[in-house]
């Protein structure tokens, strides 16, 4: 006959927040089952104890959140999910091990956002703690976390990871006490792994694994969560937060969390983002593996000396230990400048606008040019083509030879002065910019749809052009996810000539001294402006279309009268289905320019009335030779061949001429004026005497959300 037992749980291992008794029902078959019997009672019961000792752990995220805003459901520390009471089943996700080992899944616990990390550290693991402090706040963390005994993981090394269970946990040491599950469940990366060896490897140990080489078995009930979720807190701050060198900081009274954890977490998922341009984030890697070399090379020197000792030898190395010191302390400040978000932005603004950038090569010291072929695949009709099309009629010469690769930033980045670059057809993606330093060719060897380069990294610019004489041709450059422009020309001269431009986030940029021709291009996608003009560059834009922008063309005018204005040239470009205006300049409100003052004369008033209409007279001009000379296209080449031209199309030209006109002539005054407030008796010729060459018509403007031309006062 079967019967029943019930087992009442003792008062004190009930759960403190459980209104009713629990009871354990365990069914028993048969006389000849009493033993099984009695083991599972024992385990039940220890199902039931064992939530008590996580409520202690639960409560650690429970009654400070409750103390701190209850009405708060948003603000947790990653943990949030584990604060009921009631915890039916995992609220982790399974990792699942790749290939078809036998070795058990574990919790992914390496998905964390940025504000679980930092409310797991800040409210619960490190506090307020000083550096000092640090080891034995995260050993009080992990003493009220962490499951004591009786869990499984896989103790992952770099040659074997193996299945074993949890005995004992020294928080203290950070280490645990383990035992090989048998049958052993292994996987082993270069070696031969056995049940006898790694017996032998555990007793050489001890049996004491470092916590930091655990991960937790999943497991469904939930009931390991909050282990899992502290082991990866854990693992993540010795891996990418903590420095060896951070117990010997001097500054000890500061709040370790401030001072370390907030702004290195920062960055770890600033470069995690693509936030931080690649090349800022190569050199911060190599400046903390360096600055962890000379550490190492710091702290064994400083153990072998010997204070008492006056030997020569001990002389040298202390002349050696303060050299290392002061290279290790200058790492260290350079570290503190990439770990501060403010400095790192200034510092990454540097390196892209070009004041940290690579020198140009210039030509080869042995002479010669080179072509470089881009290509992952081609075929031998494709290799013939080429041949026949590009390199015989044009690099047959003795003085080229031919270089082959399968990236195009590889291939820039080989580059000397006066190379070429051909790229034949293909989809190349690839995550760095491609900077141009020297002037070379980059051609795409077919049509701009069939030469596809796209780029992932939010970090850098797309193409950054500071080459003396660049050009570009049939290419198509596609963004995503990207937070920086697609074209940028900081220096030099960069011609474009049938390219396509698929935008993310800023068009082309035109910096100040730069210059920059675009000729029979596509533009569209911008989040910002088609093309951005800066103050004192050159820009000329011919048969392009530039559409689905914010905005299509920006001018900027600064408030400095020092900042020349732009020489741009605007010919049957067709400007359309921009969300803003098709041409907008940016200048200062009448309130940002004060006009210093100054006695009237009749050269001023003519200057008035001239900035009135746009256009001096040819006496005017003969008469004060300081004033900046206006070209202005004023017939459209399609109204001398016959052609009709829409009169809105006449209208939005001949606004921009006459906004930019005026805003020169403006300029210029306020350049006479500053003279003669400084005392001046004649004004630079080289200051004042600045050309300006505005030939805009035959643009087309269609469909542009506010209309062809605007302006913008800040």
């Amino acid at each position: 006959m079967s019967g029943e037992l019930v087992c009442s749980v003792p008062e004190e291992l009930r759960n403190t927040e459980a209104e009713k008794s629990v009871e354990t029902i365990i069914k028993q078959s048969s006389g000849d089952h009493a033993h099984n019997v009695t083991q599972q009672t024992e385990k039940n019961l220890w199902n039931e104890i064992r939530p008590n000792h996580s409520l202690g752990s639960k409560e650690l995220f429970h009654t400070e959140e409750e103390d701190d805003d209850e009405d708060d459901d948003d603000d947790d520390s990653g943990t949030h999910y584990l604060n009921s009471d009631e915890r039916p089943c995992t609220h982790l996700q399974r990792a699942e091990r790749p290939g078809n080992g036998n070795l058990p899944d574990t919790f992914q616990t390496d998905h964390l956002l940025y504000y679980e990390r930092f409310k797991a550290y800040q409210d619960y693991m490190l506090g307020d703690c000083k550096t000092s402090e640090v080891e034995a706040f995260t050993a009080e963390y992990l003493e009220k976390i962490v499951e004591p005994c009786d869990w499984q993981a896989i103790w992952h090394t770099d040659v074997f990871d193996v299945l074993v269970e949890v005995v004992e946990v020294n928080c203290k040491e950070l280490k645990a006490k383990v035992e090989l599950v048998l049958p052993m469940e292994s996987e082993s990366r270069g070696c031969d792994l056995t049940e006898e060896s790694m017996k032998a490897l555990l007793e050489a140990t001890l049996h004491k694994v470092p916590l930091l080489e655990l991960s937790v078995v999943y497991d469904e009930s939930g009931d390991f969560d909050q282990t899992a979720l502290a082991l990866e807190h854990l693992r993540f701050f010795y891996k990418h937060i903590w420095r060896k060198w951070d117990e010997e900081d001097e500054d000890d009274d500061f709040d370790y969390f401030v001072r370390c954890v907030e702004p290195r977490l920062r960055l770890y998922y600033d470069i995690l983002e693509d936030r931080v341009p690649a090349g800022l984030v190569a050199e911060y890697h190599s400046t903390l593996a360096l600055c962890s070399e000379k550490f190492q090379e710091f702290s064994s020197l400083r153990s072998g000396l010997d204070s008492d000792s006056e030997s020569e030898q001990d002389n040298v190395s202390m002349v050696e230990g303060l050299r290392l010191y002061e290279q290790l302390e200058a790492l260290k400040r350079k570290l503190r400048i990439f770990e501060n978000p403010l400095l790192r932005y200034v510092l990454g603004y540097k390196v892209n606008s070009g004041q940290q950038s690579c020198r140009a090569k210039g030509p080869r010291l042995a002479g010669g040019r080179v072509v470089h072929l881009v290509s992952a695949s081609a075929t031998v009709h494709q290799l013939q083509s080429l041949i026949t099309d590009k390199l015989m009629p044009h690099y047959s010469s003795e003085e080229f030879e031919v270089q082959f690769h399968s990236d195009p930033v590889l291939a820039v980045n080989a580059c000397f002065e006066g190379d070429v670059v051909i790229v034949c057809p293909g989809l190349y993606s690839i995550t760095s910019s491609i900077s141009i330093v020297d002037s070379i060719e980059v051609e795409g060897y077919g049509l701009p749809d069939e030469v596809v380069i796209e780029k992932r990294n939010k970090g850098d610019a797309f193409v950054e052009s500071t080459g003396a004489n660049v050009r570009l041709s049939n290419l198509k450059f596609i963004q995503h996810d990207a937070i920086e422009g697609i074209l940028c020309v900081r220096q030099g001269k960069l011609e474009m000539e049938n390219c396509v431009m698929q935008c993310e986030t800023t068009g082309v940029i035109v910096r100040s001294a730069a210059q920059l021709g675009m000729n029979m291009c596509d533009l569209y996608g911008s989040k910002g402006a088609g093309v951005e003009i800066y103050p004192g560059s050159i820009c000329s834009l011919v048969g392009n279309g530039i559409h689905h922008c914010k905005e299509g063309i920006l001018i900027k005018d600064f408030a400095d009268e020092l900042d020349a204005m732009p020489k741009i040239t605007m010919v049957n470009n067709v400007i359309h289905n921009n969300q803003g205006y098709g041409v907008i300049l940016v200048k200062p409100g009448d309130a940002a320019v004060e006009d210093l003052p100054a006695e009237p004369n009749a050269a001023d008033e003519k200057e008035e009335e001239s900035e009135d209409t746009g256009v001096k007279s040819e006496a005017d001009i003969d008469d004060d030779d300081d004033v900046p000379v206006i070209v202005v296209e004023e017939v459209c080449p399609a109204i001398k061949h016959g052609h009709s031209v829409s009169p809105d199309f006449a209208e939005g030209n001949d606004l921009i001429k006459q906004e930019l006109v005026a805003t020169s002539a403006k300029k210029h005054r306020l350049q006479k004026n500053r003279m003669k407030a400084l005392g001046a008796m004649q004004a630079d010729e080289n200051l004042l005497s600045q050309e300006m060459f505005i030939s805009i018509h035959g643009n087309q403007f269609k469909h542009n959300g506010k209309g062809s031309f605007g302006t913008f006062l800040y």
